[in-house]
């Protein structure tokens, strides 16, 4: 299988690359040199840079944000994260990381990002994001089609409470 490094994969790939679960949204790319420590494994850190660049990927694709740069876009911020690593990475190896909603409420929702290296879970992340106005000033709320994309695409639902 020729995997494409950037570009969206599949539900059919994920589970060729041994994703049990697809996610809507997950990036395939190698393990870098300069990604590496004095250890020869990733960095923690980079880890961190795999995660935001799908969580990008995820908010331009459920529309809640074009180019994360306009000024009328809303601010997108992680209110709470966690992160649990599984099993180190190696130079060259392929890896595929995904992203969904679990959940949402109003103005906030909670993704669910893995990372999987031939077939075996890697890492995992946690996180909770709030969208707020432009400005930062104040809370802005979900836009209902992102709502209903949430719901049809992701499977998530609304919080309770």
């Amino acid at each position: 299988m020729t995997l494409l490094y950037h570009t969206p994969l599949s539900h059919q790939t994920q589970r060729d690359l041994g994703i049990p679960h697809p996610a809507p949204m997950a990036l395939a790319d190698r393990v870098r040199f300069s990604e590496l420590d004095v250890l020869k494994h990733v960095n923690n850190a980079v880890y961190m840079h795999w995660f935001e660049q799908v969580r990008v990927r995820y908010v331009q694709s459920h529309g809640l944000a074009q180019s994360l740069m306009s000024p009328d876009d809303p601010r997108i911020v992680i209110r709470s994260a966690n992160i649990h690593y599984k099993s180190e990475m190696r130079m060259n190896e392929d890896y595929v990381v995904t992203c969904h909603c679990t959940a949402f409420r109003n103005t906030s929702f909670s993704l669910a990002q893995t990372l999987w290296s031939g077939g075996t879970l890697r890492a995992t992340f946690d996180c909770v994001m709030v969208l707020l106005t432009p400005d930062g000033q104040a809370r802005y709320p979900i836009p209902k089609a992102v709502r209903d994309t949430f719901i049809t695409v992701d499977g998530a639902q609304p919080a309770a409470g």
